[in-house]
């Protein structure tokens, strides 16, 4: 499956607790990561720099649902449900 385009929802619902350029503590939850452009692209996409939980994250048809909305819904709910 594919990103839908202009999403970013898996950039901005889940904590990521290692290093980013930009933000090297990480970031919390429901926050945009500093890497995610305008259009909600990552611009460090492909790049060593770029976390492993980020590039082990894909797309699928139940966490993307058919809107951002229901990206960030699913997301936010999972981050509920890991968290310490």
């Amino acid at each position: 499956m594919d990103c839908r385009p202009d999403c970013g929802a898996c950039c901005t619902a889940p904590s990521i607790s290692s290093p980013i350029p930009g933000m090297p503590e990480g970031k919390p939850a429901n926050t945009r990561c500093v890497q995610l452009s305008e259009t909600n692209l990552c611009m460090i996409f492909g790049s060593p720099l770029r976390p492993k939980v980020c590039s082990g994250l894909q797309p699928t048809a139940e966490m993307c649902g058919s809107t951002r909305e229901q990206a960030m819904t699913y997301l936010l709910e999972l981050e509920a449900l890991t968290a310490p």
